[in-house]
């Protein structure tokens, strides 16, 4: 296909210019991203069983439930019922007693509750981690603090960056489209290193181009859901409200009244009978308009949320008011946004898919980490026709410092994180306070070592710091296990241990990665800004 050299060129400077905006920052996003498609793993892996209460059998959830809400008037505004039991449910039953919100409250403790060998209620206060939640908010945000209203700062900055990602992918097919056949399926290596980036670069953006239209769409509309609605809200619908309560008239009640939980799970059950129950959050009980939200999965199925598709259902008269998130049941307008949140969050296809979408993820990160380093190479490029061996410029210097400083920062500040999640629990006075503290420390001196340095001696150590930190997370398990005296722990389920293969899988290719940086660094050409020999 042929296409005019000036059009090709004004699509260069686009790809080129909104990939260098926004690159760093959808580095962050997808590196954080990836790791959320095991976030229940990771909250297994952290999660201390020094919090755990014992189980309960079913037949034991309608006395516990009932005994919550009779000794602990707080839980009526809302808890949540967990039918699932895994490492990172502390008990049957949870409830923080306050409103909430949509800021991630670090110092929030939350009641957990179960019933003794004696049939009598156990109820404690814990402060839960929540590291798998602040990788959410990592991964939503790219860690930039501040709010603008009830809205975190870095989503609305995500949700221009997604702009420009989509822009680039399409500039890029662009650019490709003249040579794709020939070059879509080449992979030279050998002495021009800028080649094989290229080529990397070029046969990952293909190869997953379905993938990174639907995230990009996606993180616009979750970044600006609200400016949307608003939107429809007065031009479709008008005075009209856009989501009408169901029920008629609202009527408080008194808790007494509500029907057993087991009955509720039945009828839960019996709406989606190829579904089974993950939880079931009860919300105003004692208010006008109680509801209970039932979590249910099946990773057959496209659903709502990140794993779950949900029933509503009153929990005095046992009536299900909505049903239109369950697959199957849905309205127009569910079957239309139903499906761009199940593509965006991978929540379908079980752990095949998961794995799918932690390869695309970082295979994401690799586009924009590669699309800087692409960059940098472009320019000494430009600058051999004019001298050699070529002087790097201050800008090409402190562009290549940053991409490492930030990219590399934030993979070890994460991991990090996770290995000081188990070795500072018995001394932080706030384990949620920690791991902010652990990763901005880890990030902000990342970026600050790769400054210090240089690009070509930073790249190494920062690959280096990158590989230790993946390493800690199995070696602390493993500690944990032979000293249990130090006051660690280790779970031994399938999925905790996959935290711990993964780490060390990825701590291999960190290392190897190190190792040719080093290589380059010291044999490379003297005119790049990857090496560290004077020209």
């Amino acid at each position: 296909m042929k296409i005019r050299s000036d059009i090709l060129r004004i699509y260069q400077a686009l790809h080129t210019w909104v990939g260098i905006g926004a690159g760093m920052l959808l580095f962050i996003g997808f590196f954080a991203g990836a790791l959320t498609m095991f976030k229940g793993p990771l909250d297994r892996w952290i999660s201390s069983p020094a919090q755990t209460l014992r189980p309960v059998a079913q037949a034991q959830l309608d006395p516990l439930v009932r005994q919550v809400l009779e000794q602990h008037p707080s839980a009526r505004k809302g808890f949540t019922l967990h039918l699932e039991q895994h490492e990172n449910v502390a008990a049957p039953v949870s409830w923080s007693g306050d409103e909430g919100g949509r800021e991630i409250d670090l110092s929030a403790k939350r009641w957990q509750a179960t019933l003794d060998g004696d049939g009598k209620l156990v109820a404690q206060q814990e402060l839960p981690s929540l590291l798998a939640q602040l990788i959410d908010m990592l991964h939503r945000t790219g860690g930039v603090p501040g709010t603008v209203g009830d809205e975190y700062l870095g989503i609305y900055l995500m949700g221009v960056a997604g702009v420009m990602y989509f822009l680039a992918l399409v500039s890029g097919v662009v650019l490709l489209l003249p040579t794709l056949v020939k070059d879509f399926f080449a992979l030279r290596a050998g002495k021009n290193r800028k080649r094989f980036w290229l080529d990397a670069h070029n046969v990952v953006g293909i190869a997953s181009l379905p993938f990174h239209i639907v995230i990009s769409v996606t993180v616009i509309v979750f970044a600006f859901h609200d400016q949307f609605y608003d939107s429809l809200q007065d031009v479709v619908y008008g005075d009209t409200p856009m989501f009408q309560r169901g029920g008629g008239k609202p009527v408080p009640h008194s808790v007494s009244e509500m029907l057993p939980a087991t009955t509720l799970i039945a009828k839960v059950q019996q709406t989606a009978p190829d579904f089974h129950i993950s939880e079931m959050l009860f919300m105003g009980l004692d208010g006008p308009r109680p509801m209970i939200r039932a979590a249910v999965v099946n990773p057959r199925h496209l659903v709502h949320g990140p794993e779950s598709a949900y029933v509503m259902i009153n929990p005095y008269s046992g009536e299900v008011t909505n049903k239109t998130m369950l697959p199957g049941h849905a309205d127009t307008w569910s079957s239309l946004v139903t499906p761009l949140f199940a593509l965006h969050f991978g929540s379908y296809g079980g752990n095949m898919m998961r794995w799918v979408y932690f390869v695309f993820g970082l295979s994401g990160a690799f586009l924009f980490y590669s699309g800087n380093l692409l960059w940098v190479e472009k320019r000494r490029k430009n600058q051999i026709r004019d001298q050699a061996p070529p002087r790097q410029t201050l800008t090409t210097m402190r562009m290549a410092s940053a991409t490492l400083g930030v990219c590399l920062g934030s993979v070890a500040g994460v991991l990090l994180t996770m290995v000081a999640g188990k070795w500072l629990y018995g001394s932080a006075a706030n384990i949620n306070s920690a791991y902010l503290a652990v990763y901005y420390s880890v990030f902000l001196g990342a970026v600050a070592w790769a400054f210090w340095r240089g690009p070509a001696r930073g790249a190494v150590d920062l690959l280096k710091l990158c590989a230790l930190a993946s390493l800690a997370i199995p070696l602390t398990s493993l500690v944990a296990a032979l000293l249990p005296s130090l006051g660690l722990w280790a779970h031994t389920s399938a999925a905790t241990l996959g935290v711990d293969f993964a780490a060390l899988a990825g701590a291999a290719l960190l290392l190897y990665g190190a190792r040719l940086t080093a290589r380059r660094v010291l044999h490379g050409p003297v005119d790049s800004v990857w090496s560290a020999v004077p020209a």
